[in-house]
């Protein structure tokens, strides 16, 4: 890739865990990032000093994305870096434990408009600055197969992506490709109990939990798969079979 005038990739929640294991991985391929962010300051400015570091360009993009207007202006400044943008990955999720029958229509609203709304919001204004051959990827959950009753809203926003991607595959080709990650037990929630996250992981086909690198490769070779759109790429260590 040139160095000169690299290609843009921009990844939402970019700042901590796995976004940022995304953005890091593109840096490494030579991609000038664009990192966004919303509460994380301090995080993404650390952030952003390794990607620095590693000798390509990062911007901050500071983005609600429970707000469209700001969607809006994000992809302003995005436009106006002046670089071509080449890749967008949809990773920035909120996943609050949840009640079916008692969320209320403001709590599910607010999971519906980070983790769906604002992958399609942000999908469209990248197609409108993205050259043919260029790549979407939106970070999904193994769960938009399960029936976590737990995180209700959540599991219905993954399942809800996974459709926007074949939709998106199909509208956006043949110049844009568009595809999805599925993610299984990578990394525990803060929130998530010890004991429970152990329990599940044993339960697994493979014995353990995965590696934001799995899922920075993932990413990778969906880039360089030029014959692959429409798809979402389970990467679970068999969390599926069970």
């Amino acid at each position: 890739m040139n160095h000169d005038r690299p290609q843009l990739a921009v990844v939402t929640g970019a700042a901590v865990r796995l976004g940022k294991a995304i953005a890091l991985a593109l840096a490494q391929k030579g991609y000038a990032i664009g990192l966004h962010y919303c509460r994380s300051e301090e995080a993404a400015r650390q952030t952003a000093e390794e990607i620095g570091k590693l000798g390509v360009p990062v911007y901050l993009l500071r983005a609600d994305l429970r707000n469209e207007a700001e969607i809006q202006q994000m992809f302003e400044q995005i436009d106006q870096i002046g670089l071509p943008l080449s890749v967008l990955v949809n990773s920035a999720a909120v996943m609050p434990k949840q009640d079916l029958l008692t969320i209320s229509a403001e709590d599910w609203d607010v999971v519906m408009n980070v983790n769906l709304r604002a992958a399609w919001l942000c999908a469209v204004e990248s197609a409108r600055l993205m050259q043919p051959g260029s790549v979407i990827i939106n970070i999904s959950d193994t769960g938009a197969r399960k029936v976590w009753t737990g995180y209700p809203a959540y599991v219905i926003s993954k399942a809800g992506l996974e459709v926007l991607t074949r939709l998106l595959a199909r509208r956006l080709a043949p110049h844009i490709r568009v595809n999805a990650i599925a993610p299984g037990l990578i990394l525990r929630g803060e929130d998530f109990p010890l004991e429970e996250w152990e329990r599940l992981t044993q339960r697994l086909p493979l014995g353990h939990s995965g590696t934001e690198d799995e899922i920075s490769k993932a990413v990778l070779f969906l880039l360089e798969s030029m014959y692959i759109t429409g798809e979402v790429l389970v990467i679970d260590g068999g969390y599926g079979l069970i």
